[in-house]
């Protein structure tokens, strides 16, 4: 019964899906963050299943934009939101603490406007150039696979700052749980690519590492914006794993 209800808690922060009013306890949101892999694949059902329906109607091109529609408003463009706030801090540079208050300011600026652009712009390219028998594989692992970087992330990093998100999962993440969770993923993406996994999970690693490299050197540590950039670099990542030839 705990996992199920750790399960609607990572439902419940993860997406705007609605879930049934549990009264949640104070340490479900690391207990809920192993089973991130499978709000992934939730997530990615609701994207096939679109695709499945559209495909004999629209080209290509459509489609993608249908799928994005959909992840903006399942997510309410948490990720894309993470991605601009890191960017608009790392791109503004200078002391520590001037790019983490950058970071939490709510206006967007110019590199975070670009961020979103670029994401966007990148993953509407890449979804429309998947074969159409390539789609629901890729976009499951994608899914998955953005949503396993905040293990080891949350493992591996301190908090930035002394408050949000990065203070509540950062270093609070235990090693069994992230083998919990990376085991999920990987039998998810193992499942759904088959012997193509191996280019997916290598990309998604490196964009792991080197953003979580970034993440300490610049800000000393991880914040929940930054869990949300990783989340969509991963993302295309495996986009671009599907489409390269």
């Amino acid at each position: 019964m705990r996992l199920l209800r750790e399960l609607l808690a990572a439902v419940q922060f993860l997406t705007r899906l609605p879930v049934p009013s549990y009264r949640f306890e104070p340490d479900m949101v690391m207990g809920a963050a192993k089973l991130y892999p499978i709000v992934g694949a939730l997530v990615a059902f609701g994207a096939i299943a679109l695709e499945r329906l559209l495909r004999p109607h629209l080209p290509a091109s459509a489609i993608a934009v249908a799928v994005l529609v959909y992840f903006g408003i399942i997510t309410g463009g948490l990720y894309e939101d993470g991605l601009a706030d890191t960017c608009d801090g790392l791109g503004a540079g200078g002391e520590r603490k001037r790019m983490l208050d950058i970071m939490r300011d709510s206006r967007i600026g110019s590199f975070g406007t670009l961020a979103i652009v670029f994401s966007v712009l990148g993953r509407w390219v890449l979804l429309t150039a998947i074969a159409p028998g390539k789609f629901a594989s890729y976009v499951l692992a994608a899914q998955v696979l953005c949503r396993w970087t905040a293990l080891p992330l949350a493992v591996f990093l301190p908090p930035a700052r002394k408050d949000g998100l990065g203070e509540k999962l950062a270093n609070k993440i235990s090693i069994p749980a992230l083998l919990f969770g990376s085991v999920l993923a990987f039998a998810i993406v193992g499942f759904a690519l088959r012997a193509q996994m191996a280019a997916p999970v290598a990309a998604v690693i490196a964009v792991m590492l080197v953003s979580g490299l970034i993440y300490r050197r610049k800000l000393g540590g991880i914040t929940g914006d930054c869990f949300g950039a990783s989340s969509q670099l991963a993302e295309i990542a495996v986009y671009v794993c599907a489409v390269w030839s």
